[in-house]
């Protein structure tokens, strides 16, 4: 595992506050006695529920509460609960606290025991952070609209719309009721922070999963005049009336509140976080710091090489998703439109990029079979691609399931398209293919078509009318990754005006949603709500960006969007049930990357992308914190993987679902619905663009993302020596990139790991390779 410190952070802790916990850990300060904020208090609380009306509350009982124990009475049951609050030793500013609440004599049926922090100088600018599941608050208008969820009302569809989400958890952006219950496995950390704008201040409050009662839940409500919030903890988790099912928030109770008599005993813990933040962002560069400072620290599983995992993904497309016919590789089995053709989001042309690298002659030769068949019949009038195809033959501009929207285009998927479609280009160049002149004529039309857009509107918008190109849905980062498609367009065509485009997309979405801690409209099945997929393709644009000018803003706004993503990554190993699927088969949930705020569920990767711009930043900064985040993405990505050395329960091989659920918004927590989904994509990806072993010998760096570890390294004044070993029982062909300081000061690029070198390894094999400085 990596250690770091990020480096920004300091800029968050007062000079004083450094020295004092170095002197304190030193054993030259005394502790300090905890010390709330004067407009925080915290309150011990009792619940009780009606079951039979799905969990109705019934009554509260609540008391302040104070350091040392605390009495709390209630009708037929004495109650007392002590909390322990002390400062991390010199950090007065960081508490821990454990409330150990006692049921003393009597009983207390259908119950739960919580913690309140009560917050009497709120207001509704304050920015509510629940990492992977509320983001601002989720304060937006929202609709009640079964999935897949489209805009309806025509008075909500046009190129100037605010954001708009689905049925969601959130605080009321209206007069009414706001609260938001949540379960801890809601979260990719069981956390929620705020930063308070006019006080400039951020505070995190952390705590475990689950308590001896299972899953705890976490609370925020609002009152009437939004002058004053409660956060909770709760235990066990009971959500009141109603829990959240996808696009509503609605669906009636099924939590089973605890039965306490005398002697039964429950802790809630936490770590509350209080800090200076003149900026949001702070909220984000903080949280970085805490991820995994707090719970017990994750572990990657490692079974199963990238080496071995290729050949079965490799077999599985051309068994299930290749199209004899007409000579194309569907995104899925061809049962319905969305599962025949797309061009980006979920597959297309993305999952060509890997099959044509390293596929045998067949699918090569499939992979150029295809390039025949899109081009020109996948184009539309606009220029764009067709946002969708069946048959082989019927092309479609949107979701023809909704006819209002027949010809909605999300525009990602264009964007997706250019960038998978050029870097294919560039990599015939490698293999010695010549791109047929409609192909390259056809790739440039669309990043014509792409400038058009943001000529005649200023933005890429959500959805497009694909024969047309005019913006219909606008307001939202869907096209996050058209700035380094358009980048990368500049240099293939040799043609500046597109960079110049690329560049004013890349001030826009940053002025415009980055630095208000918003990205939307990546998944086209989830409205406007905050997502992950649009999130990380603004880490490949600004990180393109950067490599393409030098520009040192670039890297710095890639690095914020950075410290947003890192929110979308679960940073910690939820405990599955043990008779779930994921409990039954050891699964481990670190590194899986949360959808969005509607599909609330982790993924193996990121849709659909390898994670490459996380390697890019950390070559340009030296953070390891980068580094760090790609190591559990991809390491996290091959246990999901059904293979001969890895059987998956009731899975067929190679067939690989996209939900990590470690909460009860579908499926059931640890379990799957068996399908074949963009995830195979992703993990192929990672064996084509980010290294199995990554190696830095003048810094004495030696990292692996492949399952393969390092037992030790030897540094000499002319070496870097590594003792690397296969643990897994599967041959392990390890691409290994070694970069000194002349290699990292050029940019790394789109086909970084084409010839490089390999080193095999046995199953349970060690070796010990020597690297240069």
């Amino acid at each position: 595992m990596l250690l770091y410190f990020p480096k920004r952070l300091w800029g968050n802790i007062p000079i004083p506050l450094i020295l004092a916990f170095l002197l304190c850990g030193m054993g030259l300060l005394p502790a300090q006695a905890p010390k709330l904020p004067p407009d925080l208090k915290l309150h011990a609380r009792v619940n009780q529920y009606d079951a039979e009306h799905f969990n109705l509350l019934t009554n509260r009982y609540s008391t302040p509460l104070q350091a040392g124990s605390n009495p709390l009475a209630l009708p037929g049951s004495a109650w007392a609960i002590q909390l322990d609050l002390e400062p991390l030793p010199g950090q007065p500013d960081i508490l821990e606290g454990t409330a150990t609440f006692i049921c003393q004599s009597g009983q207390t049926p259908s119950a739960s025991v919580s913690i309140d922090f009560e917050f009497s100088d709120w207001s509704t600018d304050n920015y509510v952070l629940m990492p992977g599941a509320v983001y601002n608050g989720n304060r937006f208008p929202y609709r009640r609209i079964r999935y897949s969820p489209k805009l309806l009302d025509p008075r909500d569809i046009g190129p100037n719309i605010p954001t708009i989400i689905s049925d969601v958890p959130k605080l009321n952006v209206s007069d009414g009721p706001s609260r938001i219950q949540q379960r801890t496995g809601d979260m990719t950390l069981p956390a929620i922070g705020f930063h308070h704008p006019e006080k400039q201040e951020g505070l995190w409050l952390l705590t475990p999963p689950q308590t001896r009662l299972g899953d705890s839940g976490i609370d925020i409500t609002e009152n009437r005049d939004r002058d004053k919030a409660t956060i909770s903890l709760t235990a066990p988790v009971v959500r009141e009336q109603y829990k959240y099912r996808i696009t509503d928030s609605r669906w009636p109770s099924d939590d089973i509140p605890a039965d306490f008599t005398a002697g039964d005993t429950v802790q809630i813990t936490f770590q509350l976080h209080l800090f200076s933040a003149s900026e949001l962002q702070g909220l984000f560069d903080y949280y970085t710091h805490i991820r995994k400072s707090y719970l017990p620290a994750g572990k990657h599983r490692l079974i199963l090489p990238f080496s071995e995992a290729f050949p079965v993904q490799e077999a599985k497309f051309n068994r299930l998703n290749w199209e004899d016919e007409h000579g194309y590789y569907s995104v899925g089995p061809r049962n319905m439109f969305l599962q025949d053709w797309q061009i980006g989001w979920t597959g297309g042309m993305i999952s060509t990029l890997p099959l044509l690298w390293e596929g045998h002659d067949t699918t090569r030769q499939r992979v150029l079979r295809q390039f025949d068949w899109l081009f020109p019949d996948g184009l539309a009038p606009s220029g764009l691609f067709w946002d969708s195809g069946e048959h082989g033959d019927q092309w479609y501009g949107g979701d023809i399931r909704k006819p209002h929207t027949k010809n909605w285009h999300l525009i990602r998927k264009s964007g997706d398209g250019l960038y998978y479609v050029l870097k294919q280009l560039m990599l015939m160049d490698s293999l010695g293919i010549t791109p047929k002149p409609n192909w390259v004529a056809g790739t440039q039309g669309v990043a014509d078509a792409l400038v058009k857009i943001w000529d005649n509107h200023g933005q890429f918008g959500h959805f497009v009318d694909n024969p047309s190109g005019e913006v219909v849905v606008g307001g939202s980062t869907s096209g996050g990754i058209i700035p380094a498609a358009l980048t990368l367009a500049a240099s293939y065509f040799n043609e500046p005006a597109y960079l110049e485009t690329a560049e004013a997309a890349g001030w826009y979405y940053y002025k415009n949603y980055i630095q208000r801690g918003l990205t939307n409209g990546g998944p086209g099945d989830a409205m406007q709500n905050p997502d992950s997929e649009s999130c990380y393709a603004l880490i490949e644009s600004y990180a393109s960006l950067y490599e393409a000018t030098g520009n040192t803003e670039w890297l710095k706004m890639g690095e914020d969007i950075a410290r947003q993503f890192a929110t979308w990554v679960i940073a910690y190993d939820y405990p599955f049930p043990e008779n779930s699927l994921f409990g039954r088969e050891g699964m481990h949930s670190m590194g899986a990357v949360n959808a969005n705020t509607q599909n609330k569920h982790g993924a193996p990767g990121i849709c659909t992308h390898s994670g490459q711009a996380l390697l890019k930043l950390y070559r340009a900064t030296g953070d390891a914190f980068y580094a760090e985040l790609l190591q559990d993405i991809a390491r996290n990505m091959p246990q999901y993987l059904p293979h001969p050395l890895n059987p998956i329960e009731g899975t067929k091989e190679g067939w690989m679902c996209e939900r990590v659920s470690t909460t009860d918004w579908l499926e059931g927590i640890g379990e799957i619905s068996y399908l074949t989904t963009w995830s195979e994509t992703a993990l192929m990806l990672t064996y084509v663009e980010i290294p199995g072993l990554y190696v830095q010998p003048d810094r004495g760096i030696c990292i692996p993302f492949d399952h393969v570890e390092v037992r030790s390294q030897t540094e000499t004044a002319e070496a870097l020596e590594v003792v690397l070993h296969n643990p897994t029982e599967g041959v392990a062909t390890v691409k290994v990139l070694v970069e000194n300081a002349t290699d990292r000061a050029r940019p790394l690029g789109e086909l970084a790991l084409w010839n490089t070198s390999t080193t095999t390894l046995k199953p349970g094999e060690s070796r010990t390779l020597q690297f240069k400085k």
